[in-house]
């Protein structure tokens, strides 16, 4: 324990010249007891969740790249990066000419074909009559039946292709599949459209998870969803729940696990391609802590305030992990069962002593 918390000597010699920097050492030889009374606690390890830190990335859930389904002439694009768009709002129209030309031919073929099957139909009922009246035979009468018959096929072929010739004619207008943010234009008016070109990606902005990449040789350490937390900004954010890839990538020699966020409170703050820590606790293990508040910072310097007869002595440490409310990880500076200060800026002030 005690070669734990032991700075080495070169490094001592060296931050003791700093502390000059840092204020002088009260004691309550330079003044009575007038001061703060400065709660203290003992250095010594405590048992804490080992963790690991690694980078993810923020994406939308919903999120897709929209082409065009024809090739045409982008004739104007409607929106841009960072627009919100409704379901259903047009947001870019391509040169639409050649397919209303498809639908005005389809639809003069569907009145040709009613025109053939009106008269074929008045052909039909005439040659019934003439075979009631004997004048005609079975041969005629089933003739003119078939020949309906094709003329209500090709009627019917007929509505079928009017029918795709509006569905390619709609083809012309981009429109937004749900309710969301424009990501990014991919295109602009004058350029060509083709088929699976992308012109633009949009994405909602709910819900949204977290992508981070776990080395593939620690497969058998994956994280479980109780043991995460991830880091946004100054918010700490618990998932909802965990998917994890079933393989890992052949060139990464990584395993994808996706995290999805919850729909409230710091992760509306979210944004896609925003850059998150994501926290991994771990077994537990034994280290050597201290309250946050008890850490003084000056510039790269960081200090605590230790008990002595008199007062309290100021002492450079070498900090390790920030454990939340477990406290700050202590490398070197302390000895096992030194009474640290709680609170640093009270004890760096003139009288400070320890409370009874």
């Amino acid at each position: 324990m005690k070669k734990r918390f032991e700075i080495p000597s070169a490094l001592t010699s060296a931050w003791l010249a700093v502390g000059l920097l840092l204020g002088p050492v009260q004691t309550h030889a330079q003044s009575a007891q007038t001061g703060p009374a400065v709660k203290v606690v003992a250095a010594g390890q405590k048992s804490v969740a080992n963790f690991n830190d690694i980078d993810g990335v923020v994406e939308a859930v919903m999120q897709s790249t929209l082409s065009s389904q024809i090739a045409g002439r982008v004739l104007s694009l409607n929106v841009k990066a960072g627009d919100r768009v409704k379901a259903g709002q047009v947001l870019a129209t391509l040169d639409d000419r050649e397919t209303q030309t498809g639908v005005l031919r389809s639809q003069a073929q569907l009145q040709q074909s009613d025109a053939e099957l009106r008269q074929l139909q008045i052909a039909l009922k005439r040659t019934q009559d003439l075979k009631t009246q004997g004048f005609v035979s079975a041969a005629a009468l089933d003739l003119a039946e078939a020949q309906y018959k094709a003329a209500q096929a090709g009627r019917d072929s007929a509505v079928a292709a009017t029918q795709q010739a509006k569905v390619t004619q709609s083809f012309s207008k981009i429109t937004a599949p749900y309710d969301a943010w424009v990501l990014e234009t991919s295109a602009q008016a004058g350029d060509l459209a083709l088929p699976g070109k992308p012109l633009l990606t949009v994405y909602a902005p709910q819900p949204l998870r977290v992508v981070m990449q776990w080395p593939a040789s620690e497969k058998n350490t994956l994280p479980k969803l109780q043991d995460i937390q991830i880091q946004l900004g100054a918010e700490t954010i618990k998932p909802v729940s965990i998917q994890i890839m079933p393989n890992a990538d052949g060139i990464s020699q990584t395993i994808g696990i996706k995290l999805d966020l919850p729909r409230a409170g710091a992760a509306l703050n979210a944004a896609p391609g925003q850059q998150v820590r994501v926290r991994t606790a771990g077994t537990s293990q034994a280290k050597g802590l201290v309250p946050g508040t008890a850490i003084l910072r000056r510039g790269e310097m960081t200090a605590v305030y230790v008990a002595q007869e008199n007062g309290f002595a100021m002492k450079l440490v070498r900090l390790g992990a920030d454990h939340g409310s477990a406290g700050v990880e202590i490398w070197a500076g302390l000895k096992a069962g030194e009474l640290v200060a709680v609170d640093a800026v009270q004890a760096g002030m003139k009288g400070a002593h320890v409370a009874r």
